[in-house]
């Protein structure tokens, strides 16, 4: 979604309202819609919110249309149900067939396989993100601490009960098995690619610097096509619907007008939600 923010306007004029055909959503209707659509910033939360509103007034305007016609007025009071009735008679989602479901499955081996297993010791050295001063401090002391464990592994336990900054430190460093998702995201994505053995380098994350060592690292196998099928079909269902969606919504900007927004392949996706 394009729309202009207000510290861009010179001047700090007010920006142009955003029009939907004829209906124009004020910056107090998009204020009120903001707190569903958390954001790292105001300003994307804004956009979230202004894309949801032109969303929900185009499917508005085009159920209005069609009162009398193939949408029965029962359906229309209650506007969720009315936009659900609306996509249903309007959205040609085409049904995967059984080969577009095997190809997906052979050509995205990751998402249909158990997870891979680490067992993970760490000894963790506390920086704040924006202390520089501590984290260059932390970052050569993780040095020190790996050049000392190749010439003295043993001294895992002992080290991680010195210097770590984590609780673990109390069992020598253990977070015992570990699958993706159950550390903080920084650190789980680069121990997803790590061998087994002390890490050459410490290891950044939000909290500091993390001195690693795989002890065991057990590999995912590939589940059977027959016990995701399920699944995978639910998958490619979603993707076909999102896909219709965008172009439903798009059309629908063009045919009705959109002004001071205009919608991007993400559009549908509130929807799906």
């Amino acid at each position: 979604m394009q729309m202009i923010e207000i510290e861009q306007i010179p001047g700090g004029a007010t920006p142009p309202p955003i029009r939907v055909g004829e209906a124009t959503i004020g910056e107090d209707a998009i204020a009120r819609e903001m707190q569903y659509h958390p954001a790292d910033s105001a300003g994307s939360a804004q956009f979230k919110a202004a894309r949801a509103l032109v969303v929900r007034e185009l499917l508005r305007q085009r159920i209005e249309a069609l009162r009398g016609t193939d949408l029965p007025d029962d359906r229309i009071d209650d506007e969720d149900t009315a936009i659900a009735a609306l996509l249903d008679r309007e959205l040609d989602v085409p049904e995967p067939s059984e080969a577009d479901c095997h190809r997906f499955y052979r050509s995205h081996p990751e998402r249909f396989s158990e997870p891979t297993q680490l067992r993970v010791r760490h000894i963790l050295l506390a920086a704040a993100p924006d202390d520089a001063e501590a984290r260059d401090a932390g970052y050569r002391q993780g040095e020190a601490l790996i050049r000392s464990l190749h010439e003295a592994p043993e001294r895992f336990t002992e080290l991680a009960q010195r210097h770590s900054a984590c609780p673990s430190k109390d069992e020598g460093g253990e977070l015992g098995w570990l699958v993706p998702g159950q550390t903080v995201g920084e650190l789980d994505r680069a121990l997803q690619h790590l061998p087994e053995g002390l890490h050459s380098r410490p290891l950044a994350s939000r909290y500091g610097w993390h001195v690693v060592s795989i002890d065991e690292r057990i590999e995912g196998e590939l589940l059977t096509y027959e016990s995701v099928a399920v699944h995978v079909r639910h998958t490619l269902r979603e993707q076909a619907t999102r896909r219709a969606l965008r172009h439903y919504l798009l059309a629908l900007e063009a045919d009705i007008g959109v002004e001071g927004v205009s919608l991007d392949d993400d559009a549908g996706g509130m929807l799906m939600q």
